[in-house]
């Protein structure tokens, strides 16, 4: 019995599709929901599996054919053996205990539902490594955040099938874990170890393709952790060495001022791609202004050298600027119900609740995790959740709750050293504030120069729901309760 292996059907969006990978041949014995070939669309990659164990007998479309839904690219002959019977590939692993290990599927998480796909961001192991339980095994990436996909048990890897760069689905299979299988070769699997802990699979690949080992390169990451930049640069120094003696035994002239003129082209993250059609977005879809102000911070300053050392003993914390910035802004929120508020089509809608985006930034980018409840936090909590969410972010902990909602966004360009910023507004939120650096200037004060801890503040707001007149009432606002802090505690 045969049966014919097609493509499944495309949505009506999607026109055609391509051969991506085929991980089978003719003659190649199937076992039932086994992967086959990956067919990529324009927005993602689809697996076809054998329907039932067999035999494949035909292969009608090759890798990179151009295919439409339903098109018939192979056939599986069902229960049959293969006429010449070949050689089965070496498995990728070769277990001591293999009547012991099981079969678990590496799969990527379930996604939510404003997230339509993701993307294959970095292995941190290959096949045949040795895996623990929790491990980490790979990155995917979202538009908003990284998840981790971490080993269920002890055993090895058996097999990848979506490398770095692939879009996958939520759920969808992408490797296998052989779970209580070990290592067949002890003292070659600890130096792929090695090799693994510094190096990501594809800076691995391209070692193997120069005949290199990790010894051969020094890392200049973290831990000594080598990217495919410091493989570049050994081969290059290896490269100088070899032609060094050329080089003396016959001079070429070199034009005065010349050097080397490199330039490296990389594919943006998706994280980096959403930034920048969310920025755009704001630009072209709202009538964006900005207010500016300053504000005198010495009362802030004295407040927080008279109280520091007791409140971090008291509350285990520092006492930062960030938690006197969200007090201002939430009490600010409340005075101004129309900026804590945005548009939905014809609608306005108004929130009755206070949850502050603050803007952090992260290895991979801008993001702007939100701070809940602000109204019912005092100082101390606001200053833990803020360093929570920096510690988050910086280690690609953020998770889709916390990256969702948020009526009002608190970006700092201070700590950068920015002076003054215009900032874009993060939809569908109606403002934001930019605070800057704290920088000492001449002021004037009752009729006398004094040099004060200034800094300026930028609101920018859609114009559209937020008028003038409100715009900088509410900024006024911030800069009463900043330069009078008691107020923030007194409720006044």
């Amino acid at each position: 019995m045969t049966t014919e292996i097609k493509v499944p059907v495309l949505p009506e969006s999607v026109a055609d599709a391509t051969i991506a990978t085929w991980h089978v041949q003719v003659g190649d014995k199937v076992s039932r929901d086994q992967n086959l070939v990956d067919i990529e669309t324009d927005k993602v990659v689809l697996e076809v599996v054998a329907t039932a164990d067999g035999v494949i007998t035909e292969i009608s479309q090759d890798e990179g054919a151009t295919v439409l839904g339903d098109q018939v690219i192979a056939i599986l002959s069902e229960g049959t053996a293969a006429s010449a019977p070949q050689a089965s590939a070496p498995a990728p692993v070769a277990a001591a205990s293999a009547g012991a290990a099981k079969i678990i599927d590496i799969v990527v998480p379930v996604l939510p539902e404003s997230v339509a796909d993701a993307t294959i961001a970095s292995w941190h192991v290959a096949q045949g490594d040795t895996v623990s339980v929790d491990q980490n095994l790979v990155d995917i990436e979202t538009d908003k955040v990284v998840l981790e996909v971490v080993a269920q048990e002890n055993g090895v890897i058996g097999k990848i099938i979506h490398g770095e760069g692939d879009t996958v689905l939520g759920a969808q299979k992408i490797g296998e874990l052989n779970a209580g299988a070990t290592a067949g070769a002890p003292a070659a699997q600890e130096e792929a170890n090695s090799s693994d802990e510094l190096a990501s699979p594809s800076v691995r690949r391209l070692m193997t393709e120069n005949g290199m080992t990790a010894g051969d390169v020094k890392g200049s990451g973290k831990g000594g952790r080598i990217s495919k930049e410091d493989v570049e640069a050994a081969l290059a120094n290896a490269a100088n060495k070899q032609s060094a003696p050329a080089a003396l035994a016959t001079p070429v002239p070199v034009a005065q001022g010349s050097g080397e003129r490199s330039q490296k082209r990389v594919p943006m993250t998706r994280l980096r791609k959403t930034i920048a059609k969310r920025l755009l977005e704001a630009k072209n879809s709202t009538a964006m202004l900005t207010t500016f102000n300053e504000v005198n911070m010495k009362p802030i300053m004295d407040l927080r050298k008279q109280y520091k050392d007791l409140f971090e003993k008291t509350h285990d914390t520092r006492l930062g600027f960030m938690s006197f910035y969200v007090k201002a802004v939430t009490e600010a929120l409340k005075r101004f119900p129309g900026v804590n508020a945005s548009i939905d089509g014809d609608d306005i809608v108004y929130h009755n609740f206070f949850d502050i985006s603050i803007a952090v930034s992260t290895p991979r980018g801008l993001v702007t995790p939100v701070l809940r409840d602000t109204d019912q936090l005092g100082m101390a909590a606001i200053e833990n959740g803020i360093r929570e969410l920096a510690i988050k972010g910086r280690d690609g902990k953020l998770s889709i709750a916390d990256m969702t909602g948020g009526n009002f966004t608190i970006t700092n360009g201070g700590v950068f050293g920015s002076l003054l910023s215009t900032p874009i507004l993060n939809l569908p939120q109606a403002a934001i504030l930019g605070m800057h650096k704290i920088q000492d200037r001449p002021m004037a004060v009752n009729g006398k120069v004094e040099i004060l801890p200034m800094m300026y503040l930028a609101l920018s707001y859609d114009h559209r729901l937020i008028d003038g007149k409100e715009s900088v009432g509410f900024l006024v606002t911030i800069k009463e309760l900043l330069e009078d802090p008691t107020r923030l505690l007194l409720d006044i």
